[in-house]
Formats: C-alpha cells, structure tokens, sequence
C-alpha cells in the first residue's frame, strides 16, 4: 500500500520587508540558514505582503485628494474618503456596497473587498497614514522569484503568491493564489474518469489556491511572522497555467 505524504514548513526568521529589498535574496539566505534543501516540485508560497512591500506598493492617504465619487461612496460605506479613492483607483468596477462593506472588481480581474488594500502589519517607521496594495502584476512576481530559486538550487521550483480573501456564501477568509509560476493553477481534469469509470464532465481544480490555503494555516493572520511557506512531496503532470487561469470570466460569474 503506497502512502502519500506532502510536508509543509514555514520558514522561520524572515526579517521586515522593505520597498527595494531584494526578496528573493532574502527568501534564499533565510532558507539556507535553516538548513532546508529544497528540491524538484516543491513548491514556495509567498504572502502577498511582502511581495508588495518590497515592490514598494505603498500609498500615503495624507497625499490623497478624493473625488466627488470617493466622497458619496465613502458615506455610503462609512470609509475613510481617501482610502476610498485609492480602492477606487485600483479597481474597474465596484461589484457591491453596504456600510462597512466595499467590493469591487479589482485591475487585476480579482474580485475583492477594499481591492485587497490593506493596513495590518506595515513597518512602524514608514511616515503618514500608509496602506499597501496588491502587486502591480503576481504572476510576474511569481515568476521573478521562480527564476532566482531554480538559478540557486538547481530545480525546478513552483511559487504561488497567496492571500487572505472571503468568499461568496462563505464566513471565514481562506488563502487564495494571486498569482503563481512553474506549476498548473488550474488542473483540468474533464476527459479523465472517475473511481467507478465515470466520464469527468465539468471537474477542474484551483491547484494553486489549495496550495495557498494549506499554507495560510501556517503563516497566520496576526503577529506570526511566518509570510513564506515550502510545500514538499507534491507532484503533477498537468501543464503550466499561471494563477490569471483561475479567474472566472465575467460573463459566467453568476455573483456580480
């Protein structure tokens, strides 16, 4: 009887992140100090935060001037006007609002509350009111950090960038793939049958956002400090597809 085993280890002693650190020098120094060796298949997930961070993906409130649109929506939602405007400016469509509740259609295709902008956890020392945004392209990060991994250790590495999002009909946030590289995010399993020999019709898997939910159970929401997480013991066969292939085109998005 053959046993499937993955192991997941978050990696202790990430420093603070700040705009222009070189991440992926300090995610391979911090794993080499650990004595971890990562090989073919495993697979790094990422926060979202400190990928933003070191990109610099930081907006001062105190610089933001809003519009007559932030305004009203801001009484709508009972927001701060100006973060309101840079939701707005981050965003292609607002999707839905209530007070305490903005959610909109995020640049990026995301559909997301506050366009994914946040306040928790930023460097204490930066000047005025700072929130951070998503990175300008996850995917590409993703990539970034792929390519700088596999050139160190000689393997060919998956990454998934990840963060904490809610869901349609669901309390609880869960971690989510924003973006990923070297692994298929998306795994189309129609064609293939089931235990009993039954035809898969529709069956697809977001391969990238489990990784990224497994993983959030050990980065924590809080002060745990642990924004990087290596998965070992997976393998697939399915073919690249970056973490955009998850996205639901809009047309067949029955939430909006």
């Amino acid at each position: 009887m053959s046993i499937n085993m993955v192991k997941l280890t978050a990696i202790p002693g990430i420093p603070l992140v700040k705009p222009d650190d070189d991440l992926a020098g300090i995610l391979i120094n911090t794993l080499d100090q650990t004595g971890i060796e990562p090989g073919k298949q495993d697979v790094l997930v990422v926060a979202q935060k400190i990928v933003s961070k070191a990109e610099g993906q930081y907006v001062n409130l105190e610089a933001v001037s809003p519009s007559k649109r932030a305004f009203s929506l801001a009484h709508e939602v009972d927001k701060d006007p100006r973060l309101v405007e840079v939701i707005l400016s981050e965003s292609d469509e607002v999707v839905r609002y209530k007070p305490g509740v903005l959610i909109v259609a995020h640049r990026l295709g995301l559909v997301l509350a506050n366009a994914g902008i946040d306040r928790s956890n930023l460097d204490p020392e930066l000047e005025g009111e700072q929130v951070l945004l998503l990175p300008k392209d996850p995917d590409a990060s993703a990539a970034t950090l792929k390519a700088r991994l596999d050139g160190h250790y000689g393997a060919e590495f998956g990454v998934v960038i990840s963060d904490s999002v809610g869901r349609a009909w669901r309390n609880g946030t869960v971690g989510t793939a924003l973006g990923s590289a070297g692994l298929p995010a998306l795994c189309n399993l129609i064609g293939q049958l089931d235990l009993c020999g039954r035809l898969l019709e529709v069956t697809q898997t977001g391969f990238a956002d489990e990784l990224a939910s497994a993983a959030s159970l050990l980065m924590g929401q809080a002060d745990e400090s642990l924004p990087a997480v290596l998965v070992h013991g997976l393998t697939w066969k399915s073919p690249e597809l970056s973490a955009k292939s998850l996205q639901r085109p809009k047309e067949e998005d029955l939430f909006r």
